[in-house]
């Protein structure tokens, strides 16, 4: 059996504990799968690569909604030389199936 390590150029999609549904603030979103605790880092949303002309956007990236009362923040994980890496990290106790929001304007 092969045994792989982990490193941080992989990345899951969606982590186990978010899933895609229908939205009813705009098509679909992020759902919390079970509750989640602040402070839980739920994943890359924007990956920049020198080689690419801007970003490379995830599924998390790609389904997360805007709320004025938002529940997540968007932060740096990783940034060295061109390269840069966002992540999605909880701000509050989010209940299962309670919708994950940034508030695009902070």
């Amino acid at each position: 059996m092969a045994i792989l390590k982990m490193n941080r150029f992989y990345y899951k999609p969606l982590p186990d504990n978010l899933e895609i549904k229908k939205s009813d603030i705009d098509g679909y979103g992020i759902f919390a799968k079970n509750n989640l605790k602040k402070g839980v880092d739920l994943g890359s949303t924007h990956i920049k690569v020198p080689m690419i002309y801007g970003y490379v956007r995830t599924p998390l990236g790609g389904f997360i909604n805007h709320g004025k009362n938002n529940n997540c923040v968007l932060y740096v994980k990783e940034d060295w030389d061109d390269y840069i890496i966002y992540n999605v990290r909880t701000i509050k106790k989010i209940l299962a199936n309670e919708e994950i929001l940034l508030n695009y304007d902070e």
